[in-house]
């Protein structure tokens, strides 16, 4: 392994997409809890765990910790589609469209049919600007993370060696 000093060495993929994740679940599902403590919303941060657990389940502390660990997984479950499907995106755009689909995939589709939620037309605006700020933020943390990782240019430019500058005279 005779490797110059300067060289990057390759991430792997899933581990990075694994950690990204974790990492979303922590700080998004944090900021959603104190997005519910102060009446933002009316969804708790167990709001995914709904159709499995009581919903008096869901509003008790070991309720919000269960769910905090739901949103972590489905944030690494997110990460690991992102970095499959978008890895090589450019644009913090896409990050932030992938939030939004995200968002609109819960809110509109799987959330009322599971009983997650209501159906949007009987959630609150609160409700529905808040989380879908939320979702955003995080579709961007996880994009743009992700797609910084994967489409770093700096790597790809030469080294600039201080011997191969021609003298001055």
């Amino acid at each position: 392994m005779n490797r110059h000093p300067m060289e990057r060495q390759r991430t792997n993929r899933w581990n990075f997409a694994l950690y990204i994740g974790v990492f979303a679940g922590l700080i998004w599902g944090g900021l959603k809890i104190i997005e519910y403590y102060f009446h933002f919303t009316t969804l708790p941060i167990g709001f995914l765990i709904e159709p499995f657990f009581l919903h008096s389940y869901v509003n008790t502390w070991q309720g919000m910790v269960t769910g905090w660990l739901a949103f972590i997984l489905f944030s690494v479950v997110a990460s690991l589609l992102y970095s499959v499907m978008l890895s090589q995106a450019k644009s913090a755009w896409i990050g932030i469209g992938y939030g939004a689909v995200w968002w609109g995939i819960i809110f509109l589709l799987i959330g009322p049919v599971t009983g997650m939620m209501n159906w949007i037309a009987f959630i609150d605006l609160n409700t529905i600007l808040s989380d879908f700020c939320l979702f955003v933020l995080w579709g961007l943390f996880i994009g743009y993370s992700i797609s910084f990782e994967f489409t770093d240019h700096r790597v790809s430019e030469p080294l600039k060696n201080a011997s191969s500058e021609p003298e001055r005279a």
